[in-house]
Order: structure tokens, then sequence, then C-alpha cells
């Protein structure tokens, strides 16, 4: 195929794929070369049962290092009704965690004592701090139980210690080389001495296998346990773990089967009303774009502990008001990162620095729940790495997002004797620092990233899987390609691109007609088609013969499923 350039001005490249492997694929399993190219390159190598993920994929939570003293710490404490207070991060896998361990431990000691507390992100800021830590030895806490947080918090964990307090760490924020606290009782499938097969799970999966352990032999175990597969496929999902391993789908592909199944208390059926989700046609989609920002909007905007009464309602009248509130709450995340958004675009360089920093005081738009969006929209657009930094008086509070080949710690590597604090991933990274030093942080970080790559920006390359023909879009292959997922990150849906198609009948879509929707040519008679944020191609779409890249999926609409084409790029097809 050629390699020309796209109407969004990308090169489209194909992932590889063992041809042999693919063959083997589509005769084992029946499948359509298209499916089994698909398969093929996200196992090129044979897992056991991928396409049937179940609940023997679940692992042992024993085989899990320190598993055993967990329990049994825990249980000393419960049993003699000790008070434990779970602390968690507040975003959905921190929220999730905090809602699984509260059923479990609620469960196995009706009686016990057992409080959370989730840190609020404006006054006390990420992770298990020594103010938790000193406030929950006040309170008369025994034992103290974090998820999301607490592998890298040395300093809160020694202070919770010393005062005579247990900790229980659940985690999965440990970066290569770096040691977990050496007190405690660490829980974190990527830390050294740990064996556990399923090194990728969230915080969310890590607190799902602590209540399996706890509950184990309970007379109501496994209908439970299908019950908190529900949260802990949502905090999966919207954590962004690798969905590739069997652990994972299996956490997904059940919890989406009970979201999808079963009756739920008040709480989580009003957050599935207000999101848009109906029970029978939930996929991980929905997950990501809308149960999980609804989540995350409290944490960003107001305080995560409203989810925690959301979720934890019985009353369907105070569940609904909950869910209002928290929908209104992410409308208002929404309408900050488009105003933020376009804010910052203005303060484009042209071109852009090679790493682009963008700040401004919080109450000129500078939102710190938002900066990380904005960020990641930035990031896409300029195809360089980008911090966006709120002010708050003498400080400034930021975040990054990072294209490849460029890490984002090690970015802020570079100029840590300017921060006051920071961490984070290749890819996305949070920072502290006194607001006088961003012009030299700007400064080094622009030419940090320019000694690396240059000024260009990254380019810009989009993957697909394989290409098709119209006559290839079928139902069939929809049922096929949907046997690999659950689809998320490590294993996005399949990009299919149709060669050679004739797009028909465009409109604009939408309040703003930012959309289109259209018909495309195919043996089998018309397909739709839509094409989000396309608007600004409708003429070109129209031109002749193309090659299209997008997703085949499901359109439920009043009741209605239909087959459909999520267009994403396009450009003119060549004989």
């Amino acid at each position: 195929m050629s390699a020309a350039t796209s109407f969004l001005g990308a090169t489209w490249t194909a992932r590889p794929y063992e041809p042999a492997r693919a063959g083997a694929i589509a005769q084992e399993h029946g499948l359509s070369p298209t499916a089994a190219r698909c398969m093929a390159i996200r196992w090129p190598t044979p897992r056991d049962r991928v396409l049937t993920p179940s609940r023997d994929h679940l692992l042992d939570p024993y085989t899990m290092h320190r598993m055993d003293e967990a329990i049994s710490c825990l249980q000393a404490t419960g049993e003699r009704g000790g008070r434990i207070r779970i602390v968690t991060d507040y975003d959905v896998d921190g929220t999730t965690s905090s809602l699984l361990l509260q059923a479990a431990m609620g469960v196995r000691w009706p009686d016990a004592h057992i409080d959370y507390h989730i840190p609020d992100r404006f006054t006390e800021g990420y992770g298990f701090s020594v103010a938790a830590a000193q406030a929950a030895a006040r309170d008369g806490v025994e034992m103290i139980v974090t998820a999301d947080i607490g592998v890298r918090d040395h300093a809160a964990i020694e202070a919770a210690t010393d005062a005579g307090l247990q900790v229980l760490v659940a985690d999965h924020h440990l970066p290569a080389g770096e040691a977990v606290p050496d007190r405690g009782i660490i829980l974190c499938p990527p830390q050294r001495d740990c064996s556990y097969e399923n090194p990728a799970l969230a915080a969310c999966g890590v607190s799902l296998k602590l209540g399996q352990a706890l509950l184990s032999g309970h007379r109501h175990e496994s209908k439970i346990v299908r019950s908190m597969l529900k949260l802990s496929a949502i905090g999966t999902v919207a954590d962004m773990v690798d969905l590739r391993t069997p652990e994972n789908r299996a956490i997904v592909r059940l919890g989406l089967d009970a979201l999808n199944e079963d009756r739920h208390q008040a709480g989580l059926q009003a957050l599935l009303k207000v999101s848009g989700c109906t029970p029978g046609n939930i996929e991980a989609s929905d997950i990501g774009f809308r149960i999980g920002p609804r989540i995350n909007a409290a944490g960003r905007l107001t305080h995560a502990a409203h989810v925690i009464e959301l979720l934890r309602c019985r009353d369907p009248n105070r569940a609904a008001v909950l869910a209002a509130e928290l929908d209104q709450v992410n409308r208002e995340r929404q309408r900050l990162q488009r105003a933020l958004s376009s804010q910052c675009l203005a303060q484009l360089g042209s071109p852009p620095r090679a790493f682009v920093v963008v700040s401004g005081p919080e109450h000129e738009g500078f939102h710190r729940g938002i900066v990380g969006i904005v960020a990641s929209r930035l990031k896409d657009k300029t195809r360089r790495p980008v911090a966006v930094v709120s002010i708050q008086g003498a400080l400034a509070v930021g975040s990054i997002r990072s294209v490849p080949g460029l890490h984002a710690v090690e970015a802020l590597d570079s100029v840590s004797d300017l921060l006051v604090k920071y961490g984070g991933h290749p890819a996305a990274a949070g920072f502290t620092l006194h607001a006088q030093h961003l012009d030299a942080f700007a400064q080094r970080l622009a030419a940090w990233a320019e000694a690396r790559q240059g000024q260009e920006p990254a380019p810009h390359e989009v993957a697909f899987d394989t290409t098709v023909t119209p006559a290839d879009l079928t139902e069939r292959l929809y049922r096929e390609l949907q046997q690999l997922g659950p689809y998320g990150q490590g294993n996005p849906a399949p990009t299919l691109v149709v060669q050679a198609v004739q797009a028909h009948r465009i409109q604009p879509l939408g309040k703003d007609q930012k959309h289109l929707r259209f018909q495309l040519s195919t043996p089998h008679g018309p397909l739709k088609a839509i094409w989000w944020n396309g608007a600004t191609y409708q003429r070109a779409l129209g031109s002749g013969p193309l090659d299209l890249m997008g997703q085949l999926e499901h359109n439920h609409y009043r009741g209605v499923t239909t087959l459909q084409f999520n267009a994403t790029d396009a450009r003119p097809s060549t004989p």
C-alpha cells in the first residue's frame, strides 16, 4: 500500500505479524483471515484460551508475594474489632479499590470499625501523606490499608509504623529498579520477590485479589466476587493497564458480563443511566469514554468521596440526585477543559518549542484538576511533549504528556534541581516547582528535547491492523473481532483500512456540526458510517474512491442495534 499522506497528515503503517501464525489461528479457531491476522498481531505466541476469558483465568491470590501475611494481619485486626482505615487515590482505580476493600472487609467482619480516606487533590495532593498517617494515629486507627498509593510513600509508612499502626499496601506503581518500603506489608506484583503471573494488575486488581483471599470459603463467595468484578473491570479499563494478559482480560470480560446481566444497587444503576449506558449493551469503550470520566471528574474538581457516596447508595431517589450532581461536575470539567485548551493553543509559538510548556494562574483557568487532560490534547495537536502548569501563588503544579522516544520522568530528571517533587511514567508525569523557576524550567526542557529529537515534531504515523475490501464489512467479521476483546490498553480495537470505498449521503452531525455521518457502498448494501470531529473533511470525503481507516462497531440507538464503521482518517485511493 502506498505511504501517501492522509487527510490528517499521517503516514499509515501496517502492524507486523507472522503469516504462518495467522494461518494456524484461522485453522484452529475457524476465523476469517482478517480476524486471524488481528489475533496474530496481539498474541504472536500461543496463549491458553485467549478467546474465552473465564474465572479459570483468575489466579490464586495466595501466589502473590506476602498475601498470606496480609490476610493474617487483617484477620487479627478485624476479628478483634480493631479499627481499619482504607486510604486510596482519588482517580477511578483508587475509588474502585476503596469500594472493593470496604465491601470485602464489611462482609468478612460486619461489626468491625472500617472507614476510608481519600486525599483531597487540592489540599493534600497525590499519595499517602505523613499528615494522613498522623491523622489515623490520632483517630485511634490500628491498621491502614492503602491502594493505588503507598508503594512510593516511604515517609508516610514510617510515620504510621512509628506511631504503632500496621500498614498494608496494595499498589502497582513501582518503576523498574525502585525498592518497596522496608516497613509494612507490601502487595505489589511488580516487586522483585513477587512471582505472581500477572504483574500488570491495576490497583483495583490487587484489591480484588485481596478481597478474594479474604472471602475464601465464605458461603456467598462466588456471588460477592462476581459483584466485585464490576468495579474491578471499571478500574482496570479506566487505569489503562495491559488487556492482553489472561487475568486482566478475564477481570474485564467477567465484569462486563455482570454489568450487562445483573441487577445493580441503586448507586451503580444511577451512574450507568447518567453515563448513557444501557445494561445489555455495555462495552469496555463505554467504561473508557462514559463511566470513567464521570468518576474521575469528582477527584479533579471536587472530591472523590462523592463517588464513594454514590456507589454505596441504596436509595434510588438519593442515587439519582447524586448521579446527576456527578454528571454536572463532569460537564463542568468538559467546559473548563475546552476553555483551557483554547487558551493554551493561543499561547503556542510558531513553530512551538521542542518541549512545549504552557502556564498560567489557576484563577485564570489553569485549573490543576484538568492540566493533565489539556496537556494530552496539546501533545496530540503539536506531536511534541507538553507540560501544562497551574500557578498557585509561589508554587506551580503541572502535568506532562510525552511522545514516544522522550521519557517524561527522564525529562524531569534533567531539571530535578528546580523541582519540589515529581514522579510518573514514560508517557505521563506530574511535578511541583517554585513559580519563579518556570522560565528556566521551560528553557531547559526545550533544550533537553531538542538535543534528543531535534526541533521537528514527532513523526505522525498511525498503525493499522489489516486492509479489507468493502465486501468484508459484515456482521460476521464484527462478531469475530469481538472475540479478541475486551479492548483497551495493549489490546486496541482492530483498526481496518477499507480499500477503494465510496462514501455518499455525507451530512454534518451534532449541534456544532463538527461530526459527519455518511454511508459506504458495499456489495451487501449501504453501510452506516460516522467520523467524529471530521466535518473539515466533508468535501474531500465525497471526492471519489478512498482508503478509509477506522473500526467496525455496533451502534445502539433507541433499542435498535446496527453495524457501523467509525472512521478516523482517510486518503485518496490509488490503483
